[in-house]
């Protein structure tokens, strides 16, 4: 009996869905809030503590950053803090902390309340070029591809609600989540989504099996 070359096709690209969901997505960034409980001098600040970048006629925010754990915080007059640049939940702790100290030493009766995490941001690069254009087309209204203004396709996905960004190397960066999980979703509903637009994939696949039909539902 002749072998099917459409199954034979459909089973390649499977197996290669399931190859690609072995990746593990990297945190590259997680942002981090807290109230440190007391209204700040932020000039005074500036001019007592190091490591300080502020100019109020730009922006509101002190920046401030420690080298271990390498963070940046933004520190407002209200005494809210963010803190951005660490690669885990727990170093962006740390890192809040290390700043709530550093305030504390210079007179202020800091509190530490509320800490979140607000944002986490992670990364896989498929290695593999895909194509957007086709891509676009099929997730709809929920993605943006414009190359003139940006190289990668953005998609805006609902559940969980992530954003996801698309460059034709096969990078993948998502960003919104809320903890690790949500980028575990977004990256399980991304990978099958992904292989059947790799370009050598549009090249191999027969016309008859489009690979419009293996998008999954990513809503």
């Amino acid at each position: 009996m002749a072998a099917n070359p459409e199954l034979e096709m459909l089973g390649r690209l499977q197996f290669q869905m399931l190859d690609s969901a072995r990746k593990v997505p990297t945190i590259e960034n997680v942002v981090s809030s807290v109230d440190l409980g007391c209204a700040l001098d932020l000039k005074a600040i500036a001019l007592r503590a190091r490591n300080i970048e502020y100019d109020p006629q730009r922006f509101a925010a002190l920046m401030m950053r420690v080298k271990e754990p390498k963070t940046t915080a933004l520190i407002f007059a209200t005494g809210k803090l963010v803190c951005t640049g660490a690669k885990t939940e727990q170093l962006s702790l740390t890192a809040a902390r290390k700043y709530a100290r550093i305030i504390q030493k210079l007179g202020y009766d800091v509190k530490f309340k509320g800490f979140k995490i607000q944002n986490m941001v992670a990364s896989c690069d498929f290695t593999l070029p895909t194509s957007l254009f086709c891509l676009a087309n099929s997730l709809g209204k929920f993605s943006i591809y414009e190359p003139e203004l940006f190289p990668g396709l953005v998609y805006k996905m609902k559940q969980p609600k992530v954003t996801v960004q698309i460059f034709p190397s096969g990078k993948v960066v998502i960003a919104g989540a809320q903890n690790r999980e949500e980028i575990s979703k977004a990256f399980e509903k991304m990978c099958p989504a992904l292989l059947p637009f790799e370009e050598r994939q549009l090249k191999k696949t027969p016309k008859s099996l489009s690979p419009h039909s293996l998008l999954p539902v990513l809503a």
